[in-house]
């Protein structure tokens, strides 16, 4: 027996095995949403922009204008795990500061 019978497999089979990848969905995404109240100042609803976020200031002020003015406010968009990490983020720091910021979510 030679060296080559041992690398080729010569049962007459030419196919080659094909893997197909599973097409995955992409997750459902979820709004957060920030709601206006008469009692929680414009420079605490920027910091949380800021700071839970990732927005600028400039932006985060047109965002709070926009909550204040139109009573609430898309501030992201996030597969669910994310979007319920940032709603519960933002509510534990708002009732740790005393404000009675409501932050939501809801499927898109």
């Amino acid at each position: 027996m030679s060296d080559d019978d041992d690398r080729h497999n010569d049962d007459g089979d030419t196919s080659l095995a094909t893997k197909t990848k599973p097409k995955t969905k992409r997750p459902p995404l979820y709004k957060v949403m920030l709601l206006n109240d008469d009692y929680t100042p414009m420079e605490f609803v920027v910091l949380v922009l800021e700071r839970f976020f990732s927005i600028g200031h400039a932006q985060a002020t047109e965002i709070m204008l926009t909550v204040h003015k139109k009573g609430l406010a898309v501030v992201g968009v996030f597969p669910h795990e994310v979007a319920e990490t940032k709603v519960n983020q933002v509510m534990d720091f708002a009732r740790r500061q005393q404000h009675p910021l409501q932050c939501t979510m809801e499927k898109e």
